[in-house]
């Protein structure tokens, strides 16, 4: 796994050994960086379930300002922190080392995030309680762009229900990304 464009581009990235994480490949990563590319520039990405930090990594070295990452695998955070120093990104970015909603809800009150990125673990409905938890929250408003990534088989029709609209899905092999926004602009 790699970083695909901007300034730390080709750098490889380490993940986590054995099946608890599952690194977005580097084809899925650059299509979705392809589909968002216009909208990282200068943003607040915030990137939920964050595995290696593949994903809040990329959007920086392609010019986001700002990265948040929540995880609250310690080996996991390990491995973001030694990915973050040596892509020279540790500056610009934010790892926070606990539960999902606790730290939506330790951000509330700060500024907006442009983009929210989440990549739970499959089959486990936890996007459901981020979603919520997002909603309650002030961290994301009508503009900001919300991306899950999900088994193809994986049922989101009630995100409506909790005040969001599906404005995009596109399919892999073996998974989607499922692009939201609040509703009520």
């Amino acid at each position: 796994m790699r970083v695909i464009a901007g300034s730390a581009r080709s750098l490889p990235l380490k993940t986590l050994e054995g099946m608890d994480t599952r690194p977005t490949t580097d084809r899925i990563k650059e299509t979705l960086f392809n589909m968002i590319q216009s909208e990282i520039p200068g943003c607040r990405f915030l990137d939920l379930y964050a595995g290696s930090g593949a994903i809040a990594i990329e959007a920086l070295s392609r010019g986001a300002k700002e990265a948040v990452l929540v995880e609250n695998s310690k080996a996991a955070c390990a491995c973001i922190r030694e990915n973050l120093a040596f892509t020279k990104l540790d500056s610009q970015a934010v790892l926070m080392e606990q539960d999902v909603a606790a730290a939506i809800v330790r951000l509330s009150g700060q500024e907006v995030f442009d983009i929210v990125y989440m990549d739970p673990p499959y089959a486990k409905d936890y996007e459901r309680g981020a979603l919520e938890a997002l909603a309650a929250g002030s961290i994301i408003d009508g503009y900001t762009t919300i991306i899950i990534e999900e088994k193809l088989d994986t049922d989101l029709s009630y995100v409506q229900d909790l005040g969001y609209t599906i404005t995009k899905t596109k399919m892999y092999k073996t998974n989607k990304h499922v692009f939201l926004k609040k509703e009520g602009k």
